[in-house]
């Protein structure tokens, strides 16, 4: 196998060639297809996120054809399309599995994160945490789904029923999101960095009703908002754009500190929530609800060996959508 392997933290991903891996019981191997480069690739390879499991391939927004089983696997599997993402092992016995809260489990095991993901041509996954996906489907298109679109569904979740949507950071989950929205009779109201007018207009054509930057005010005050961003300033500015009684929710997996504010800016029963991973039971609810709405993702493709060009892509703002690694160009 051929991979992109982070050695150290900061520093380029590598390229190198590996024997191809093994699964074990309980577990698959899939030739990988597609996968899409995640903000939290970047809070992985910068040190964001404390004790990755080095050397590592990053990766978690993974879709390909399984093209081997451990035992307890079903050889049905072989042959399959599936879509592997962040959340990829759970103990099953901590007191949050039992309670069906996964996604806060003692003992996870995180895709490109404590192990090795999808900057690869293979990759081994735990088959509970592999989704069947659309056989007949684009890969490179489907990759930001499991991620992007499975945080953005989950976020949306904890915002609650209110009708009028912000959006702060309009990226792959942003963009995702908003058409998911609006399939719904949702209004969405996007706000971007200063000036950044090409992902304002994007916004727009993804169906928004309002795009601005995070400085301005929308012309409404808002049911709720997320904040794919990771940028803990935002949190005052997003609760001045809630209604009392509305809801903030913070959607990525790393924040930079969240200033001190009054908190009058807070009072008026409004609620400020985390989200936390993902569950399986999302990923059932999302991705016939991603088909229903007929969600296009916009996507930059690029060969594996250009990963962190990719990545640079990503830290410096300069993609519209999501990139995307494809292993047939690599």
């Amino acid at each position: 196998m051929k991979a992109m392997v982070l050695q150290q933290l900061g520093k380029p991903l590598v390229f190198a060639e590996r024997d191809d891996p093994r699964p074990g019981p309980g577990e698959l191997r899939m030739k990988v297809e597609a996968c899409a480069v995640c903000r939290t690739d970047l809070h992985v390879v910068d040190g964001d996120l404390e004790n990755p499991n080095l050397p590592l391939i990053p990766g978690h927004e993974i879709v390909g054809i399984v093209d081997a089983v451990g035992d307890g696997v079903e050889t049905t599997r072989l042959g399959c399309r599936v879509g592997v993402p962040w959340l990829g092992h759970t103990c099953g016995t901590c007191p949050y599995c039992c309670m069906k809260a996964e996604n806060l489990c003692d003992e996870p095991q995180f895709t490109g994160y404590t192990r090795d993901g999808g900057f690869a041509t293979h990759v081994v996954a735990d088959a509970d945490y592999a989704f069947d996906l659309d056989a007949e489907a684009d890969p490179v298109s489907l990759a930001p789904l499991l991620c992007a679109g499975l945080i953005g569904w989950r976020s949306l979740k904890k915002a609650g029923e209110g009708k009028r949507i912000g959006l702060f950071g309009f990226g792959a989950a942003a963009h995702i999101l908003t058409q998911i929205c609006v399939w719904q009779g949702r209004e969405v109201y996007a706000f971007t960095r200063g000036g950044d007018r090409t992902a304002q207009q994007f916004a727009l054509e993804c169906g928004a009703t309002w795009a601005g930057s995070s400085e301005d005010n929308p012309p409404v005050l808002l049911d709720a908002a997320i904040i794919f961003a990771p940028v803990g300033d935002l949190v005052p500015v997003a609760l001045k754009a809630v209604r009392k009684g509305g809801v903030v929710v913070c959607g990525g997996i790393h924040m930079s500190d969240i200033p001190s504010m009054p908190y009058v800016v807070l009072w008026g029963e409004r609620e400020l929530v985390s989200v936390a991973n993902l569950t399986r039971e999302d990923a059932a609810e999302f991705f016939p609800i991603a088909r229903l709405a007929g969600v296009r993702t916009h996507t930059t493709a690029y060969p594996l060996k250009k990963a962190n060009e990719a990545l640079a892509d990503l830290r410096a703002g300069r993609l519209v959508g999501a990139a995307v690694l494809v292993l047939e160009a690599s």
